[in-house]
């Protein structure tokens, strides 16, 4: 997994509210394997017309907003079933962050354990960036270390994250990663055991 400090990168608004998992990769794709690429999946059937051309209407098919790699969107997204494809899809089309004011909470988990950062604003400041964003592309700074969003006129919104979430997106770790990072700890605890253990009895 990657190392997530700072992302300067175009945003995509999301001004509907409770966009869920199947909007962001439909159902008929979640038997493909991990090895898929499955941004090519991302938002699907708002992406494209029933006959396979770009949707002009959305967004990300339109110049400045290609390059997007935030997201920015209305209550609850990530809602709906309990799938972490979506955020692979979100994941290998280059997205790393979702702005909202909430999300939905299996979406959230998925997210931080696959190296992708979920981050609640309030209400009225996400609707403000929506409002702008939908007129023009705009960057955003997102800055993990100092866990603040900025603006380009310079304002800055803040922002929580969970301390160990915070540590291995920080580091690049996985799960798997951050518990063989503590074998050196694991491995001398167990010879401290054994040195300490009479000999013959066993634990």
């Amino acid at each position: 997994m990657e190392r997530f400090t700072l992302l300067d990168a175009v945003a995509l608004p999301l001004p509907r509210p409770n966009v869920d998992t199947d909007q962001i990769v439909p159902a008929r794709y979640l038997q493909k394997p991990r090895s898929d690429d499955f941004g090519a999946y991302l938002f699907r059937e708002m992406r494209f017309l029933s006959d396979g051309r770009e949707n002009p209407d959305f967004l990300l098919n339109r110049g400045g907003y290609r390059s997007a790699r935030i997201v920015v969107a209305a209550h609850n997204f990530g809602c709906g079933s309990s799938r972490e494809h979506a955020v692979w899809a979100l994941y290998d089309y280059g997205f790393r962050v979702a702005i909202a004011p909430s999300f939905g909470d299996i979406f959230a988990s998925n997210a931080l354990k696959n190296g992708f950062l979920p981050l609640v604003l309030a209400e009225d400041v996400v609707a403000g960036l929506l409002e702008r964003m939908v007129r023009a592309p705009m960057r955003l700074v997102v800055d993990l270390e100092a866990q603040e969003v900025r603006t380009p006129e310079g304002a800055v919104h803040r922002f929580d994250v969970d301390a160990f979430a915070k540590h291995c997106l920080l580091e690049g770790l996985d799960e798997i990663s951050y518990t063989l990072s503590l074998l050196p700890a694991i491995e001398a605890y167990e010879a401290r055991v054994d040195r300490a253990q009479p000999a013959g009895e066993s634990l």
